[in-house]
C-alpha cells in the first residue's frame, strides 16, 4: 500500500482509534499512521462472509491496517454496551471516523477523552448521509469538497472544524471525484487532529468548530441498483449526471427490446448530453439510433440526446459504442424498455 502524502508530516501524539471500511478513509489514515499518532485499533465493519469464489474481497480499510500490521476489530454492532466498554477499556484520546458505516451514539462517542472527529465527503450541511459525492454529481454542484466534523449523535450534523473545496470537472464521475476527494481530506484531517492535541477533555472541545445551518441542509440517501435504470422521459444532462454519478457503483442500465420482442441488459458507464431539438426528425425519447457512418449509438431523451460511450451487454466484456453498433449492424433504430413508475432520482432532481 502506498504512502498518500509526500510532504513532511508534523509529529503528533494522540493515542487513536481509526474507524472505517471503504477507500475514502485510507489516506488519511495512512497519513495519521505516518505522523507518529499511536494507533489503538482500527475498527472496520464485518467481512461478507460467503463462498470462497463468490466472497467479496477485504475492504479497503481492512487491507490496509493488515498490511501495516496494525490490531483490527470488526464488531457488528458498534454501540452494544460490551463494545462501549470495550472503546473505553482502551483508553484512547480520540476516535477518527470515515466511511464507517453505523452512527456512534453518545455513548460510544463518549468512550474516548475528546469523543470522535469524522471526514466527510462533501461541504457540509450539504449532503448528509451515506452517498455525498455520488449527490454532489447528481445534484449538478460545481463544486464538492470534504469537511470534519467534531461528532454529535446527529448523522453528519455536528460543527465544523475543516473543510475544503474543489471544483468539479465537466466530465468526472463519481469514482474519481471520490479519489480526489479522498486525498483532500489528508490536509483537514490532520489539521483537525492537531486542534484537539492540546485539549484535555471532551467538555474543553464543545467551543470548537461551526454549527451547521440547517436551513441549508440536504440529504445524500444510499443507492440502490435500480436507481440506475437510464429514463429517456428526462432530459440528457440529468442522465448524464446520473451515469457519472452512479460509477463505479450502482452503475446505469437500459433494457434494449429487439424488433422480435427479445431485449438485453446494457450497461452504460461513460455518456455525454448533447442538447438538440427532439422532432420527427431525429426520432421520440426511448429511440436508440445506431449510426452506420460514424457508429455512434445515442440514446433520444426528451430534450436531446445522450450519446452511450462505453457499454456493456449483458453476459458481455466491456467495450466502445462503435463495437456495440458494429455488432449489430442490421438496425439502425431500435428502443429501449420505459421506466415503471417513478424514478426516484431523476424526479427528485426535476421537482
Amino acid at each position: 500500500m502506498p504512502i498518500f502524502v509526500d510532504t513532511p508530516i508534523e509529529r503528533l501524539s494522540l493515542r487513536l482509534i481509526l474507524m472505517g471500511t471503504g477507500p475514502f478513509a485510507v489516506p488519511s489514515f495512512d497519513a495519521l499512521r505516518n505522523s507518529g499518532q499511536e494507533i489503538a485499533a482500527v475498527i472496520t465493519r464485518p467481512a461478507v462472509v460467503g463462498a470462497a469464489k463468490k466472497a467479496p474481497p477485504p475492504s479497503p480499510v481492512r487491507m490496509w491496517a493488515s498490511e501495516n500490521g496494525l490490531p483490527i476489530f470488526d464488531p457488528v454492532s458498534i454501540n452494544e454496551p460490551q463494545t462501549v466498554d470495550w472503546l473505553a477499556s482502551l483508553h484512547a484520546d480520540l476516535m477518527v471516523v470515515c466511511d464507517y458505516g453505523q452512527i456512534l451514539s453518545q455513548h460510544a462517542l463518549s468512550a474516548t477523552k475528546l469523543g470522535g472527529i469524522n471526514l466527510h465527503g462533501s461541504l457540509l450541511p450539504r449532503h448528509r448521509g451515506a452517498a455525498p459525492v455520488q449527490w454532489s454529481i447528481l445534484a449538478g454542484d460545481q463544486s464538492a469538497g470534504v469537511s470534519i466534523i467534531h461528532m454529535t449523535p446527529t448523522l453528519d450534523g455536528g460543527p465544523v472544524l475543516h473543510q475544503l473545496a474543489t471544483e468539479i470537472l465537466p466530465s468526472e464521475s463519481a469514482e474519481q471525484l471520490e479519489r480526489r476527494l479522498s486525498l483532500l481530506g489528508v490536509e483537514s484531517t490532520l489539521a483537525s487532529v492537531r486542534d484537539l492535541e492540546p485539549k484535555r477533555s471532551l467538555a474543553e472541545c464543545t467551543e470548537l468548530g461551526i454549527l451547521q445551518d440547517k436551513q441549508k441542509m440536504t440529504k445524500a440517501p444510499r443507492l440502490n441498483k435500480q436507481d440506475g435504470q437510464l429514463d429517456p422521459q428526462y432530459p440528457a444532462r440529468l442522465l448524464d449526471r446520473l451515469v457519472r454519478g452512479l460509477q463505479p457503483w450502482p452503475s446505469t442500465f437500459t433494457n434494449v427490446v429487439f424488433p422480435d420482442g427479445k431485449s438485453i441488459r446494457l450497461i452504460v458507464s461513460e455518456a455525454r448530453a448533447v442538447e438538440v431539438p427532439v422532432d420527427g426528425t431525429v426520432g421520440k425519447p426511448g429511440d436508440l439510433l445506431l449510426g452506420q457512418q460514424d457508429a455512434a449509438l445515442q440514446l433520444v431523451t426528451s430534450d436531446g440526446i445522450l450519446v452511450l460511450e462505453t457499454v456493456q451487454p449483458a453476459g458481455k466484456r466491456s467495450m466502445n459504442a462503435s463495437e456495440f453498433v458494429r455488432g449489430y449492424s442490421r438496425f439502425e433504430r431500435l428502443h429501449v424498455e420505459p421506466v415503471s413508475g417513478t424514478h426516484r432520482i431523476l424526479s427528485q432532481l426535476t421537482s
